[in-house]
């Protein structure tokens, strides 16, 4: 528990101190924002920046910090480690700038912030990517809501249907009639239930693994059938808590209802480092879970859905939640497996409509239009969701696609937002650093990971390697060209 206690602190610290240097090399000055200067009623108009946050904190969080962190927990103390060091000096640092960029652009989506620091073949690249992957969330996040619904009542057609129904509806209003309303509630709820495992953990403050016990793949030493490696695995399994690209598509959107970009750090910043203890309260009962001392938590639990280390995540959390906090942790539970994939979902398609309208120059002020734009997207998204239902592993194999096109948005956001701050004589070593670590993550991923390609070993990370080293020299040759066409 001192590792969890010291990492939580970390976190704390890394807003207040790191947080505060990556605004001064930014630096958000008084200039309107689109907010002020685009106001439409609809996608650019100002909000509260309480609502702002509560709003952008759980259209980045969701399920991604639970569920994430307690797969990665498996891992084991490692997990600790990923989420401090890759929140505070990546993922924050990503969301603020991702955000903040949009802003000084007219408030533009990310295919657009890429393409215009990467070049218009990389935009529309990006513009593929990015509706696709926000799609995939689209589906995903109907699929599982509506599968637990189905077990209580009603089939799960109905469910799909109805869900569909109101991420449509979300899609379409203007952003402060529904979205505006209900997300700040469902924030204080998912915090709630973050904050009342926490006190429950302070009280019994079990003997789960520290740091110092070592850093090795924990997984393999209780499961003979565990076959991740913690490079470049641990780093995909936990993203949402630490850094992923999905973020850089949901910034822009908080970034519309700014009334101040000083109001940057606290929403942006502020809460990725709040995902990021949200994420590290759950590694750490994941941690309790599968390896407390003398007995791990699956063994004291014996809960329906109890399976050992192999509990999925989402069991994990109904456990835990009903055995510690009793009904109201059951309700907590259904909270979080059900209502939160919805809130990620709907503003997943919402962000898929702003961005092909920015890429096709069609302004939203009208309902006719958004529908022209948010009817096609939705056929395509339920076309993906029917292929999902009647694959038998159509959840499992997007989930996995999920994860890695996730890190890649991740990889090419930062290389485009390093390129801004090149551009703008910055200090773009806080971006420059992180880009250069997520491309050898997602590489090496892909031609190691038992889900991809999954290669040997001994092919696969020299494979991935390489291609890092490529990606990498690239930007080298173009800093080295830039800086020469400066000097002339």
């Amino acid at each position: 528990m001192i590792s969890f206690i010291v990492s939580l602190v970390a976190l704390v610290l890394g807003y207040f101190f790191y947080g505060k240097v990556v605004e001064r090399i930014f630096g958000p000055d008084d200039r309107p924002t689109p907010a002020v200067l685009k106001a439409d009623g609809i996608d650019f108009i100002t909000l509260p920046r309480w609502k702002i946050f509560m709003i952008q904190f759980l259209n980045i969080a969701g399920t991604g910090p639970i569920f994430g962190a307690i797969m990665g927990a498996k891992f084991g103390p490692s997990s600790y480690l990923w989420i401090v060091f890759g929140c505070i000096f990546a993922g924050a640092v990503h969301d603020y700038l991702s955000g903040m960029v949009s802003m000084r652009n007219g408030g533009i989506g990310l295919p657009e912030v890429i393409g215009k620091y990467l070049g218009a073949k990389v935009r529309v690249a990006m513009l593929v990517l990015t509706v696709f992957l926000l799609m995939i969330v689209g589906a995903v996040f109907v699929y599982s809501p509506a599968a637990i619904l189905s077990n209580i009542v009603g089939s799960e057609f109905f469910w799909i249907v109805v869900i569909l129904v109101y991420y449509l509806i979300a899609t379409i209003l203007p952003i402060k009639n529904i979205i505006g309303r209900i997300y700040p509630l469902f924030a204080i709820s998912l915090l709630f239930m973050a904050i009342a495992m926490l006190v429950v953990m302070l009280v019994k403050w079990p003997t789960i693994p520290e740091i110092w016990d070592g850093l090795g793949n924990k997984a393999m030493e209780v499961s003979p059938d565990w076959k991740d490696n913690i490079f470049p695995c641990l780093f995909i399994v936990i993203s949402c808590g630490a850094i992923s690209g999905f973020h850089a598509t949901q910034s822009p959107l908080m970034g519309r209802c700014m009334s101040s970009e000083r109001l940057g750090r606290p929403v942006f910043y502020g809460a990725m480092i709040t995902e990021g203890i949200v994420a590290l309260i759950w590694a750490a009962i994941g941690s309790y879970f599968f390896y407390a001392s003398p007995q791990p938590g699956y063994e004291v639990l014996s809960l329906v859905g109890n399976n050992g280390f192999a509990t999925s995540a989402p069991h994990v959390v109904n456990i835990v939640c009903k055995d510690w906090l009793g009904i109201t942790g059951g309700i907590l539970a259904l909270l979080g497996i059900v209502a939160a994939p919805i809130t990620t979902g709907d503003t997943s398609l919402r962000s898929a409509r702003l961005i092909i309208a920015d890429f096709i120059r069609i302004e939203q002020r009208t309902l006719k239009r958004r529908l022209i734009i948010s009817m096609p997207l939705f056929l395509c998204t339920f076309s993906l969701l029917m292929w999902q239902v009647a694959n038998p592993d159509g959840f499992g194999v997007l989930w996995q696609y999920l994860g890695w096109f996730n890190q890649c948005l991740t990889a090419i956001t930062l290389w485009a937002l390093t390129v801004y701050l090149v551009k703008e004589q910055k200090r773009y070593i806080i971006t420059y650093v992180p880009a250069v670590f997520m491309t050898f993550v997602c590489m090496t991923y892909l031609f190691v990971s038992r889900q991809l390609l999954s290669f040997q070993l001994e092919v696969g990370y020299p494979l991935g390697f390489a291609i890092s080293f490529a990606i990498w020299g690239v930007f080298l040759v173009w800093h080295a060209r830039y800086n020469k066409g400066k000097e002339f």
